[in-house]
């Protein structure tokens, strides 16, 4: 294993296999007892074959669903961070967007609107009440990480509530709503996405 078994593992990884990472794979195949049997041989090439197959299915599943998601083409995709995988597990969740009357329906479908307690006279904000699609949350959470890093608005806001006290994954949480208020407001408005027009 030298630096060119290391290139190549880097360009499989695209880039997230680091050379410490390199460096302790060498060091645990060098202390790693060799077993010689043709049985294993023989078990490794079948899974590297289901693997590579599977593989192979996922890549023609995910060229289809870009394919279908180009063809919708929703104004959300023009928001940074938003990608054709991400856009089209949304749009599946959400489906038209005119169905709903307004953002804080969004919200409750998505289960991120704030639990609430009533006492009677008395009406507290509780924790995040996640009924809702937890793969629709997850997406929408996940595209918050590149808007708070490439967009001014969206990292201001972010700031704004880490500056309250609010540990990242509440502030997280308060910009996947805004990132819904947005996904709303375009749709409806029939606009592409624009940071300038933003408040």
């Amino acid at each position: 294993m030298n630096s060119a078994s290391y290139e190549k593992l880097r360009s499989l990884s695209r880039g997230k296999f680091s050379p410490q990472q390199f460096l302790k794979l060498k060091a645990l195949a060098a202390n790693t007892v060799g077993v010689n049997n043709s049985i294993f041989d023989v078990e490794l090439n079948s899974l590297l074959s289901l693997y590579k197959s599977l593989a192979k299915e996922i890549d023609t599943i995910e060229k289809e669903i870009n394919k279908l998601i180009e063809e919708v083409h929703p104004h959300y995709m023009s928001i940074p961070g938003i990608g054709s995988l991400s856009a089209a597990v949304i749009y599946s969740e959400y489906g038209d967007i005119s169905n709903f009357s307004n953002p804080g329906q969004m919200l409750a479908f998505a289960g991120i609107e704030p639990g609430v307690n009533d006492s009677g006279t008395e009406s507290h904000g509780g924790r995040m009440v996640k009924r809702g699609s937890s793969q629709l949350r997850y997406t929408l959470i996940n595209c918050c990480l590149p808007l708070i890093r490439f967009d001014m608005t969206f990292a201001t806001y972010y700031s704004k509530k880490r500056g309250e006290g609010k540990p990242h994954r509440v502030a997280i949480t308060h910009v996947a709503k805004k990132l819904i208020r947005v996904i709303y407001a375009l749709e409806r408005l029939d606009i592409d996405f624009n940071t300038q027009k933003l408040h």
